[in-house]
């Protein structure tokens, strides 16, 4: 399975960004999806996982209630929209996929990730 990252940028503290992962050379909706991201001199932190078509959504505690993940399978596409940003929220992004549900997942396949710089 191949994962390519989009949609990174720049933006202000309070906005929006949408970043979207497309899935290639597999069976994506059998796939448990999943964001994680890390930030300079941090370990690397889970951001939001998606699993059973949808249906089972989990998220960090630090982005609950800002963060959406959701994805199309039709689209082999997985998608964080990220609204409400902080600065704390800067780091490179990675997508994800794995066999497994929820912590458990053992995510094989990994993106090369997406930067998101957020100015305050």
């Amino acid at each position: 399975v191949q994962l390519v990252e989009s949609g990174g940028g720049l933006v202000q503290a309070g906005g929006s960004l949408r970043l979207s992962c497309a899935a290639s050379g597999g069976t994506f909706s059998r796939y448990g999806m999943a964001w994680l991201r890390q930030a300079p001199g941090k370990e690397r932190e889970f951001v939001a996982g998606i699993w059973l078509a949808g249906i089972a959504t989990n998220y960090g505690d630090s982005v609950k209630g800002r963060f959406t993940i959701s994805r199309d399978n039709a689209k082999n596409t997985v998608y964080l929209q990220m609204n409400s940003l902080k600065p704390e929220d800067t780091a490179v992004y990675y997508c994800a996929a794995g066999s497994g549900y929820g912590s458990k997942t053992n995510y094989g396949y990994w993106g090369q990730g997406t930067l998101v710089t957020v100015s305050s």
